[in-house]
């Protein structure tokens, strides 16, 4: 008897989420078969990035290895090229050499997340800093210290000055999250250069709209950018980035300002991958119906940042955000499984629980169930939720135990990775892959992870 071949495409909230419901049913099942594809063999707690990039927290606190999460689910690490849907395949380039895969399938769940949106703006794609990935955070905090010793051994003050300005655009919650913990880090680092002064030191934040962090109303907005400017954080507001050349940031309203180091939080678009699908789209995300179902293709599903998700009964769509991602893929699943064994599909409802941010030095806001709060309350409430989210009691052990070491001892101010290193490790990439001897493509049902463990050894 054939197998019914699922496939999950995207290793995060909302692919995990379908894949642990999935793992505990329809995996155990003989006549079912589920694959996992992701870029990482880990899923990253993304809500916790700004802490790895100020040194509250270590990469690996935030991660977990899916392979200890799944037992009954199959899980493969490539990166999803394209999606043929005439044929039911995904095509995937996997290890270091780029080996070419093909994944059969009946029901493909699409959970590919977003990436940065450059918005092709002049040199911002070559030079700004992101925050979506764990390297992007470790590399961050790396890029701080790493000008730290620039600047003590660079005699102008002007060079200097450029060094230690930090510019962010964006005021949402990345924005103001990543600004909050990356001044406090500098500030509190710089006494450790005898060379160097607090007063050398610029923290920047951008934002187009009246206020910092949109999503919580005005008045948490407003208390967000008092507390910043306490803390000595420039806002500037009602202007956008233009260009970056690596050196100066110039905005809208045509001022520029010397930075070595812009970060970009200003806005995210669906995996290139869901372009060129010939499926119905909302602002290039995937259009579904208040089951998951990508409209017009029958076995395609999609949850998360790449889906347009309809809030029931209504016309509005739900915002992708963490909370909301983790429950589309378990109603994904579970219709997923529905389908499989011929039970009726259950639409998603959800209403927002809250949305919480942190604003540095123990300070946060917060609305939650409609009501607002903020201060060091909402701090304590925000690392609490996320706490009890972190998956796997070892994380939330070794979170527990950074964040109590942090309230008695100073931060770790050394660099675990150096631009030697990248440059080593991308040297290496390259012979590995100049060596690699032709390749035919592989194509592989969900059932032949042994004939691709084969090839990739």
């Amino acid at each position: 008897m054939k197998k019914t071949s699922i496939v999950i495409a995207g290793g995060g909230f909302a692919g995990l989420s379908a894949a642990m419901y999935l793992d505990k049913t329809l995996a155990r099942r003989a006549e079912a078969e589920v694959t996992m594809i992701s870029r990482e063999n880990f899923v990253l707690f993304t809500p916790m990035l700004h802490e790895v990039a100020s040194g509250d927290l270590y990469p690996g606190d935030i991660v977990n290895p899916v392979r200890r999460i799944l037992r009954h689910v199959k899980f493969v690490e490539a990166e999803v090229q394209a999606i043929d849907l005439s044929a039911r395949r995904v095509r995937c380039l996997g290890g270091i050499t780029r080996l070419e895969l093909e994944f059969e399938f009946d029901h493909l769940l699409l959970t590919l997340g977003s990436e940065t949106n450059f918005f092709n703006l002049p040199g911002v794609s070559d030079w700004a800093v992101t925050m979506k990935s764990l390297s992007d955070a470790a590399m961050l905090r790396n890029r701080v210290l790493a000008l730290l010793e620039e600047a003590t051994i660079q005699k102008d003050a002007a060079t200097r000055r450029r060094l230690l300005t930090f510019v962010t655009a964006g005021g949402g919650f990345a924005g103001v999250e990543t600004t909050g913990a990356i001044n406090d880090f500098v500030r509190e680092t710089v006494r450790y250069y005898p060379n160097l002064n607090e007063e050398l030191i610029r923290v920047i934040i951008i934002h187009p709209g009246d206020f910092l962090l949109p999503e919580l109303g005005q008045e948490l907005g407003d208390y967000a950018e008092r507390k910043l400017r306490e803390r000595k954080v420039d806002v500037i507001k009602g202007a956008r980035v233009a260009s970056y050349d690596g050196a100066v940031v110039t905005l809208t309203d045509s001022n520029t300002i010397p930075a070595s180091t812009l970060i970009w939080t200003a806005g995210v678009k669906p995996s290139p991958v869901i372009a060129p699908l010939p499926c119905e789209k909302e602002r290039d995300r995937l259009l579904v119906s208040e089951y998951l179902a990508v409209t017009g293709v029958l076995g395609l599903w999609a949850a998360g940042d790449c889906a347009a998700v309809p809030v029931f009964n209504t016309e509005k769509f739900h915002p992708p955000t963490a909370q909301h991602g983790l429950r589309e893929g378990l109603v994904a699943a579970k219709n997923i499984a529905a389908m499989v064994l011929d039970r009726p599909l259950k639409p998603f409802i959800f209403t927002t629980l809250g949305q919480l941010a942190t604003i540095g030095r123990r300070k946060g806001v917060a609305m939650v169930f409609g009501v607002k709060f903020s201060g060091f309350i909402a701090w304590v409430f925000w690392r609490t939720v996320y706490l009890m989210k972190l998956p796997r009691l070892p994380k939330k052990l070794r979170v527990m135990v950074g964040w109590t070491l942090d309230l008695f001892f100073a931060r770790d101010i050394e660099q675990m990775i150096t631009l030697r290193d990248v440059e080593a490790l991308s040297d290496m990439a390259g012979r590995i892959r100049a060596r690699r001897a032709p390749q035919t493509s592989i194509t592989a049902a969900p059932t032949l992870d042994t004939a691709i463990h084969d090839q990739l050894k």
